[in-house]
């Protein structure tokens, strides 16, 4: 029997589908005020570093000019006020770390998380794009990692594509492995990213803890850093009705939605996740953006815009 496309997509994404979200990333934008007003993670609002300013020259100083940018020393030496003049930045790296581990491969609604996360990725990318920025990034599962060194260009943007698509169709026949390799993937990238950076944390945040806001705040000394927190509304709560059938594409098992102990730790597990959402947003001042299974994530963004106004 074959599987319809999109149930396919539904359950691992391509390189295709990734190239087909171009258009959805119109007008989405990477920086600037974010402002999260979220029933599931709080209001707060966060200055997100724009572009950085570029030396450009040093010139005379003339009617009109900023007198903060006036360069006193030389104004001094020559006896002719002088200023210094600043380019914004042509390019800036944009890094996108994508978590693809085991507790991604999960979906009630249109998506299986790990679908969502890609598809998270490949807006930014395509938005960065179309900004000259460079596109770097740290996507990883349960035992794998792989960098790539920020680039610019469409051939840069096309190879993190296919290391998503990669990386997502391995979860068909993945097994649990190491917890710890959300926070091997920050450590990793705040070795490395240095200062002015825009970068996007996408993951359901299994296995955070205080190492995980620890690596978030270093990164956020210098650079600029948004959470996109993936999660599906089945997370929240099991829906009542006795025996569910929940399956990987391959296998399907039976789970008794009705056994108030097992619905009571499956909402735990989420609450947990979602209380370090809410730490990090508050305490290390890190923009939350939760992105649900359950829409297109294009629309969700544009939603958060609309209602950050």
């Amino acid at each position: 029997m074959k599987t319809s496309p999109q149930v396919a997509h539904s359950v691992c994404t391509s390189v295709a589908e990734l190239v087909r979200l171009q258009y959805m990333a119109r007008g989405l934008p990477l920086a600037g005020s974010a402002t999260v007003d979220n029933p599931m993670v709080g209001h707060f609002r966060s200055n997100v570093r724009g572009r950085g300013m570029d030396f450009e020259e040093l010139r005379q100083y003339r009617q009109g000019d900023d007198i903060r940018q006036m360069d006193w020393k030389v104004s001094n030496r020559t006896r002719k006020p002088h200023v210094r003049v600043y380019a914004e930045e042509r390019e800036r790296p944009v890094y996108l770390v994508v978590d693809q581990r085991l507790s991604m491969f999960f979906g009630s609604r249109r998506v299986m998380k790990s679908v969502c996360a890609a598809e998270m990725a490949a807006l930014v990318s395509w938005t960065a794009l179309s900004s000259n920025d460079r596109i770097g990034s740290v996507i990883f599962n349960d035992d794998n990692m792989v960098e790539l060194a920020p680039r610019a260009g469409r051939q840069q943007l096309m190879q993190v594509f296919h290391q998503l698509e990669d990386f997502n169709q391995r979860l068909r026949n993945a097994e649990k492995g190491c917890s710890s390799q959300l926070n091997r993937a920050l450590k990793q990238l705040a070795e490395k990213a240095g200062h002015d950076a825009l970068i996007y944390v996408i993951s359901d945040l299994e296995g955070a803890d205080e190492s995980t806001g620890q690596w978030l705040s270093r990164l956020a000394q210098h650079n600029s850093v948004v959470l996109s927190f993936i999660y599906d509304p089945m997370e929240q709560t099991l829906p009542l009705g006795g025996e569910l059938a929940v399956s990987d594409g391959q296998y399907q098992v039976d789970v008794d939605t009705d056994d108030l102990t097992l619905r009571q730790q499956y909402s735990q597990q989420f609450e947990q996740r979602l209380g370090r959402a809410r730490e990090f947003l508050l305490a290390r001042a890190v923009p939350v953006l939760p992105i649900c299974t359950e829409q297109p994530v294009a629309l969700q963004l544009r939603q958060m815009m609309m209602a950050a106004g």
